[in-house]
């Protein structure tokens, strides 16, 4: 039975990420997220997102903390991931001009 479950959750989310691949309107984005997250895991995400940009920034982690109040433990989670040349952040960084403003400045 947990194995089912799973199992549809697996599908779930994979149809949640088919469906929003194929919208071109983020206000629709943006509304579909605000019906299926509570407000603390909208807060949650935006935290995660603010902390790889500001590690892609080269801002020391000590200092995202205390800006942010973000555990380091969250904040070297990030810094790993940006570190794997696979992960879809850093993928967004190098690829995707949008997101150029982030790259570290050296």
């Amino acid at each position: 039975m947990e194995n089912q479950i799973e199992t549809e959750r697996k599908t779930s989310f994979k149809e949640i990420i088919k469906i929003l691949s194929e919208v071109d309107d983020v206000n629709f984005v943006e509304n579909f997220f605000n019906c299926l997250l509570t407000p603390a895991e909208i807060n949650d995400m935006a935290t995660r997102w603010i902390t790889v940009k500001e590690i892609e920034k080269g801002t020391p982690q000590r200092e995202i903390a205390k800006k942010f109040h973000i555990s380091l433990c969250k904040i070297t989670r990030g810094s790993k991931v940006l570190k794997d040349p696979n992960s879809a952040f850093r993928k967004i960084f190098d690829d995707f001009e949008d997101y150029s403003e982030f790259k570290k400045r050296t």
